[in-house]
């Protein structure tokens, strides 16, 4: 049961200092699950790309993907969908509940003291931290289990190549005609899930 108390604890922490969405809270996340050795950097890495393609926040979403596994890795007697849906309902309450509370207080406070100097500047120092840590959690997740896992070295090209084209197809506009269009994320990972299937699957 110690499990379920260390997930209510992790995840309270990361409620609470989960500035900047679930991109920047993503390499706190990656300590708090990883390093325990709740999962693997690998099933971590296919969480992040699960909670990026189901709707909803991503810390909200792998906070209930990792709460339903973490008991069952850990201990062999709390595998079962009863036990993971305790865990998965603890670690969704312990990531939300401080965030409810934090932003129902700021956002009055704020709105009170929108002109005052302190605020403003305390905004201005964290703005670059949340671009810092959406970067960290960027390169965090360009490792081996992302672009190579199999350890094949025509894969971890291919891999990269997929990366790279994902990249420009959102960042850059495409001109057709007279019109520019920027392509809509959804369709990246829909083509990226048909890449895949295509190169990997048959």
């Amino acid at each position: 049961m110690q499990i379920y108390i260390q997930l209510i604890w992790a995840y309270l922490k990361i409620g609470i200092f989960g500035f900047g969405g679930g991109y920047a809270m993503l390499s706190l996340v990656q300590k708090a699950v990883v390093e325990p050795g709740w999962i693997s950097e690998t099933m971590f890495t296919d969480i992040v790309a699960i909670s990026q393609m189901t709707p909803g926040p991503i810390g909200i979403n792998s906070a209930t993907y990792i709460g339903f596994v973490a008991p069952g890795s850990v201990n062999p007697a709390l595998q079962g969908i009863v036990w993971g849906l305790l865990g998965s309902c603890l670690a969704t309450l312990a990531v939300t509940v401080p965030s409810f509370f934090l932003v129902l207080y700021s956002s009055h406070f704020i709105r009170q003291h929108s002109e005052s100097g302190a605020i403003k500047a305390i905004f201005s120092g964290l703005r670059p931290v949340v671009v810092g840590l959406i970067a960290s959690a960027a390169i965090m997740l360009m490792n081996a289990a992302n672009f190579n896992p199999n350890g094949i070295k025509w894969q971890l090209w291919t891999n990269i190549a997929i990366c790279v084209a994902a990249f420009c197809l959102v960042y850059f506009p495409i001109r057709l005609g007279k019109k520019t269009i920027k392509l809509h994320p959804i369709w990246i990972i829909i083509a990226a899930g048909a890449a895949g299937y295509i190169i990997y699957g048959i």
